[in-house]
């Protein structure tokens, strides 16, 4: 019965795709983020649906008359076009290059429908929806994961979805950090004070499965998000009594063993996982002073581990989005990698500079601090852990760039109000509301 609900749903949403290319971009933005066939049990677990979603916006996009542009809106984009250029040229020089296909296969399409997203998508309404569909398709997972913390008292760890970015506990828990500024920019949309409680629950079950992961990297993520969240905030004497509410309740759900673990933060030297960690730092440290291009999408090789790293006996992922492109792509590519995300940080801070005192555009304001606090959390979080082709930062890199098109190009003026089946929540914005 799942098995067919799903695929019913994703064939569904294909057949829109054909008539609006938007639609499909939404499908496929659903399918890779919260992988709902991998909570089927039969013929829908390996059935294509995310190539069925793209194959349909792609055919929707040739065959209609939709609003089409080139991808290329800033600078952003160019240098992420780049990246992907320099990273082909990383797995075509290559230790192996037919063992590596795969993967490499799996990143390219995530990033091709990055591109399709940014000429496909134009209005609010697709900014709109773009976020709607990251943060609920996470949110679902989330609050999943929080309501089985609560129910077995954080005893047993929090697992992403089966074969995917994110099913290792350190990926997921970083992924629902992230999402959570991005459920708090859509709250501060809503007029409906029904729908605003269930987002405040939303979130807070999120926070409760990040923590339930057991997860050392997303509890230093999760940190440095909420301090410039409070940082930030117009009352933070209040914000911080609830924020210090909010960890107490959260913690005291958390059995001794969690804390215990969280305490190895500071005696890394005896965790034989940590350990692991500085050895595959050291490797791809080394190896990228020797490969210009990188090893490509593989670096856990005990053989570069024997030649490169202090530690030879220890052979693990480097568990760190910077230390993953660094041995994966070398110097040039970690470059290119932070520079992506050096220029995007500056997207998220141009709508406080440019457009704070256009109350039509005040979304944008709030998109551009929730979306800095998102990629803050990927920052810390990512530090510890490998997620560097995971498709969330890429859609947030999405939502800014179109954002600041709609901005430049006054969309508050030339954009006619939304009408029709296709209206989403949050493209009004509230009468009042409080930060």
């Amino acid at each position: 019965m799942r098995d067919a609900i799903i695929l019913s749903l994703v064939l569904l949403g294909g057949l829109q795709a054909l008539r609006h290319p938007w639609v499909g971009v939404m499908l496929w933005t659903w399918i890779s983020m919260m992988n709902p066939h991998r909570y089927s049990y039969g013929f829908a677990y390996e059935a294509p649906v995310a190539a069925f979603a793209a194959g349909c916006t792609v055919i929707g996009l040739l065959a209609t008359r939709d609003a089409r542009r080139s991808p290329f809106l800033g600078p952003v984009v160019g240098v992420f076009a780049a990246f992907l250029v320099w990273i082909t040229l990383s797995w075509l020089n290559g230790l192996d290059v037919a063992d590596d296909y795969e993967q490499w296969s799996k990143v390219m399409k995530v990033y091709f429908m990055v591109f399709v997203a940014l000429v496909v998508l134009h209005s609010k309404k697709h900014i709109m929806a773009l976020a709607w569909v990251c943060a609920g398709s996470m949110a679902v997972l989330g609050a999943k994961g929080g309501l089985f913390v609560l129910t077995t008292g954080g005893n047993y760890r929090v697992w992403g979805p089966p074969g995917t970015f994110i099913q290792d506990n350190n990926e997921f828990a970083v992924a629902l950090i992230m999402t959570i500024p991005i459920l708090r920019f859509l709250q501060l949309q809503l007029s409906d004070a029904w729908g605003r409680r269930l987002m405040t629950i939303a979130m807070l079950l999120c926070v409760a499965s990040a923590v339930g992961t057991h997860s050392r990297g997303a509890l230093l993520g999760i940190s440095a998000m909420t301090l410039l969240l409070w940082w930030r905030g117009q009352h933070r004497l209040r914000n911080g009594l609830l924020i210090g509410l909010v960890v107490t309740s959260v913690l005291s759900f958390m059995p001794d063993a969690w804390f215990a673990r969280m305490n190895t933060i500071e005696t890394y030297e005896e965790d034989q996982s940590a350990m692991g960690r500085i050895s595959a730092w050291w490797t791809a440290w080394n190896l990228a002073r020797d490969y210009v291009t990188g090893v490509g999408f593989n670096a856990v090789r005990a053989s570069l581990f024997a030649q490169y790293s202090p530690y030879p006996d220890m052979v693990q992922a480097a568990h760190s989005i910077y230390f993953q492109v660094l041995g994966h792509h070398g110097f040039i590519g970690l470059l290119l990698f932070l520079l992506v995300w050096l220029l995007t940080w500056r997207n998220a801070a141009w709508f406080r500079k440019n457009v704070a005192g256009i109350p039509e555009a005040r979304w944008c304001v709030d998109l551009g601090n929730m979306c800095q606090a998102c990629l803050l959390g990927y920052f810390v979080g990512g530090a510890f852990l490998s997620l560097a082709y995971f498709d969330l930062p890429y859609n947030v890199m999405v939502l800014l760039v179109l954002t600041r098109v709609w901005c430049v190009n006054r969309g508050w003026i030339t954009e006619t109000a939304p009408a029709g089946r296709w209206v989403l929540p949050g493209l009004n914005p509230p009468a009042s509301r409080s930060k």
